[in-house]
């Protein structure tokens, strides 16, 4: 259903200001009527409009019955001596009316005192009294039929953000469930395929399960240390950490990271020394995973291989954070992981070096470019 802010302001505005616009016009109409008139009666009549007008300013509900009386009593008055004056504030009257009460209303008392100025000042006037009032209700049912249109545009503009909105984080929900998807289940599956240990296996698929069954548990706000130090258990690697609290999304982020980190160094780093840092610098927080394992040539790694782009990089900058990989073969590798990644406090060693020229290589993952001899 499309919302009706505008039309139901201006159909309110409309209402409230016809009543104070009908009240000054026709006092002003009537000031000139009188002058012109140059008679005590017209000066009489010029009060009667005065103090008849209060109703338009100030008691709404009796305006009408109050403003056909008003016309009724210059008509018969009156008669052909003001008829300018008359006619005047008869189409005064009338076009107001349009603004404020629906049809049912105003067409039979509209027809009422046109008939009888027709009776007193005869047929001439009858042009002016019928088409002024008619083209009056005509713009004022444009006027409405337009902020209508505007409301329905409004609505449906409201309804494609809402709805591209929706779609985004959608997205970003699904991109993150294959992160998480490659990082449990499909390793386990890998793991069972090269005929891993049972026992290695259960574990693994017991993670997992844990893993899949949290993974919708993005709210308030999570000590990053406590919950890396949870991703370490049962690992054989040195741990330092300290409190950081920071945004359960991103500690999410955080731990399936490093979670991935992890699980590459055991399967492929053949590292005597594993270590884990977690540190608070400024308003945010870094993580340093490092080994002494093989390590390996980051421009050599493909493209169609997600690990370290689609569950670490990708993954931290999809939290505002940033992941640098640095690794050189035979001395290991250093992984550093802060949030947020424009906070200026964080030190330039945790920033991304600068984009090498290596076709198909995330910038976050290229190795920094080698200094000149």
């Amino acid at each position: 259903m499309a919302e009706v802010v505008l039309e139901d302001g201006l159909l309110a505005s409309v209402s409230r200001l016809a009543g104070p616009i009908r009240g000054a016009g026709v006092v002003l109409i009537s000031v000139f009527g009188a002058w012109s008139v140059g008679s005590s009666l017209g000066w009489a009549l010029l009060a009667f409009v005065v103090l008849t007008s209060i109703a338009d300013f100030r008691v709404p509900r009796v305006a009408l019955p109050v403003a056909f009386v008003r016309v009724v009593v210059l008509s018969v008055l009156l008669g052909g001596v003001g008829e300018q004056w008359t006619l005047t504030v008869l189409t005064t009257t009338l076009i107001t009316w349009q603004w404020q009460w629906p049809l049912r209303v105003t067409v039979p008392l509209s027809a009422l005192l046109i008939a009888l100025q027709v009776v007193v000042a005869g047929p001439g006037v009858l042009v002016r009294a019928v088409l002024e009032p008619v083209l009056a209700r005509v713009a004022y049912l444009l006027l409405r039929r337009s902020s209508r249109r505007v409301d329905e545009l409004r609505s449906q503009a409201a309804a494609q953000q809402r709805s591209a909105a929706l779609a985004l984080e959608r997205g970003r929900q699904e991109r993150e469930f294959l992160a998480l998807l490659h990082d449990t289940a499909a390793a386990t599956f890998l793991m069972a395929a090269h005929d891993g240990d049972p026992s290695a296996v259960a574990v693994q698929a017991r993670r997992d399960l844990v893993a899949l069954s949290e993974r919708d548990n993005a709210k308030g706000a999570v000590d990053l240390a406590a919950a890396l130090a949870v991703v370490a258990r049962d690992r054989a690697l040195t741990v330092s950490v300290e409190p950081a609290p920071v945004p359960a999304a991103v500690a999410l982020a955080f731990v399936r990271a490093v979670g991935e980190l992890l699980t590459n160094v055991e399967r492929h780093a053949a590292a005597s020394a594993v270590s884990l840092s977690v540190a608070r610098v400024g308003r945010g927080v870094v993580v340093v995973v490092e080994d002494d394992g093989r390590g390996f040539v980051l421009a050599e790694v493909s493209s169609h291989r997600r690990g370290l782009r689609g569950s670490v990089v990708d993954r931290l900058r999809a939290v505002g954070g940033v992941a640098v990989i640095e690794s050189t073969p035979s001395r290991g590798t250093t992984a550093r992981l802060a949030w947020p990644a424009d906070d200026a406090v964080v030190p330039p060693a945790v920033r991304p070096p600068r984009p090498a020229d290596d076709a198909g290589v995330p910038p976050a993952v290229r190795p920094p470019r080698p200094a000149d001899d």
